[in-house]
């Protein structure tokens, strides 16, 4: 049945918080806008993804704290109360309902159209909503595609029958499995790792390359390895699963590896990638390919488009696949997107403009949510050698500093800052160990910012503090 056509100016695909932010971009702009979901809306960040495995890794993170921490580690021996920590979850993803969500839509004008959107014909947009009709939305200006990513499970044989973890069994689970283990050396791989360890599981880490987190700073991989090692994670790697199959319906799962050996589990979680959700948006039909990852400029305009009306922002555009990511790029193509419905002639598109998502390119910040943490932007020493750069790098070891030592006995950790030399600036920073992620954000300004680093030298922190690690390596730097 068709229960009509309407029109809005903006139609968003996706309620994740890349579509939320869009549409509240497109409505600050004044334009109409209508945004779409198959699922629950606040989307995988919100219900599966980041808030879960958050709420998930902070009792564990507070318990080893505390056990390096006089007057407190006496208290911090005891296992954690894997029930209150699951309670703590379920009322972070409010028990997997979104009417929080909705009631946020409300109040900011944007239309909830619940059902499976997909394109028709350019900025026609075709909604089979939960009770079988199908409904129509015409958009005036934009169709925007923030419809996110979706855990890759390889083709493994018998992978199907075996009902592997992905990332959301992963952060949902309320059932602690007496072994786990993990295919991936990545960052949900590393997090859950941590996670099920500390409740409770054995976990074996099967990875295929030489070591964790291969995309950041060595180091970092490295320090994470070694205190899982210490919490009791078995780490192989440079091994790959060729078969898995599970004994009866609720048996142990049984991994073959390339060289013959098996590994048993109770659960195995494949933490190896992301797809796009991009195979039954309707694509065909504007000339782009199903399933594929959508390119666009960086007003976030999907090129090879006619007429420059559709957008895709967040993970589907694969520039960045982080929730804050794509946030900002939902920031930037909303503003796009309403001076280009207001007429202005000309885009503020250069580098840093206010219609340009120029962090993408070399300012992209990402925490591990690991013990220790690892907070990292920009380029490491690797990236910005291959591209050419003149650059020195300056390694410090954060147990050093006074304020450190003062939040743990036996502080862990490094940094690293990478300063391009012919442009005077940073490209580049690293830190590894406890409490770190919230020191990333001075990091990200004097990545993204590019201050000089002369200026850099009067940006004094606090003592004792943590922060002070940067008074340490611009010491180090200027000798």
């Amino acid at each position: 049945m068709n229960s009509g056509t309407d029109e809005y100016d903006v139609v968003v695909l996706g309620a994740g918080p890349v579509g939320e932010n869009l549409a509240d971009r497109a409505r600050a702009a004044g334009l109409s806008t209508a945004i779409v979901e198959s699922e629950l809306v606040g989307g995988e960040c919100a219900y599966w993804a980041c808030v879960p495995s958050k709420a998930l890794l902070r009792p564990v993170i507070a318990r080893a704290e505390a056990r390096r921490t006089p007057g407190a580690r006496q208290g911090a021996d005891a296992p954690l109360d894997v029930a209150a920590v699951f309670a703590h979850r379920d009322a972070f993803v409010s028990n997997w309902k979104d009417d929080g969500q909705v009631g946020w839509l409300d109040s900011a004008g944007i239309d909830l159209v619940r059902g499976q959107g997909r394109l028709v014909e350019p900025c026609r947009v075709a909604v089979t909503q939960p009770d079988g009709q199908e409904r129509f939305l015409v958009a005036r200006h934009a169709v925007a595609i923030c419809t996110g990513s979706r855990a890759a499970l390889p083709d493994l044989p018998g992978i199907a029958e075996v009902r592997p973890w992905t990332s959301r069994e992963a952060t949902s689970s309320s059932t602690v499995p007496r072994r786990l283990a993990v295919v991936g050396g990545g960052v949900v791989a590393a997090e859950m790792a941590t996670a099920w360890s500390a409740l409770g599981s054995e976990v074996t880490m099967l990875i295929r390359g030489p070591g964790l987190l291969e995309r950041m700073e060595a180091f970092a991989g490295e320090l994470v390895a070694e205190s899982l090692t210490e919490a009791g994670v078995k780490i192989r790697t440079g091994t790959s699963a060729t078969a898995v199959r599970r004994d009866g319906a609720q048996g142990p799962v049984t991994l073959t590896l390339d060289g013959g050996e098996t590994v048993e589990a109770d659960e195995v979680l494949f933490a190896t990638g992301r797809a796009p959700r991009t195979d039954d948006l309707g694509l065909e039909t504007v000339g782009l390919t199903p399933g594929g990852w959508l390119d666009v400029d960086d007003t976030c305009r999907v090129r090879n488009v006619p007429g420059g009306w559709l957008y895709a922002a967040g993970d589907v555009n694969h520039r960045a696949l982080l929730t804050h990511q794509g946030k900002y790029q939902a920031r930037i193509a909303g503003a796009a997107i309403g001076a280009r419905a207001q007429g202005v002639p000309l885009l503020e598109t250069d580098r840093w403009g206010a219609h340009a998502a120029t962090a993408d390119h070399g300012a992209v910040p990402q925490v591990v949510f690991t013990d220790p943490e690892v907070g990292a932007v920009g380029l490491t020493a690797e990236q910005a050698g291959a591209e050419g750069r003149s650059i020195r790098v300056v390694d410090y070891d954060m147990g050093q500093v006074s304020g450190a030592a003062l939040y743990a006995d036996g502080y862990r950790g490094r940094a690293r800052m990478v300063v391009d030399l012919d442009r005077g600036h940073l490209v580049g920073v690293t830190f590894v160990g406890p409490g770190v992620g919230e020191l990333l954000h001075s990091a990200t300004v004097a990545v993204a910012g590019e201050v000089p680093i002369e200026r850099l030298w009067h940006a004094v922190p606090s003592f004792p503090t943590v922060s002070e690690v940067w008074l340490r390596l611009l010491e180090a730097y200027r000798g």
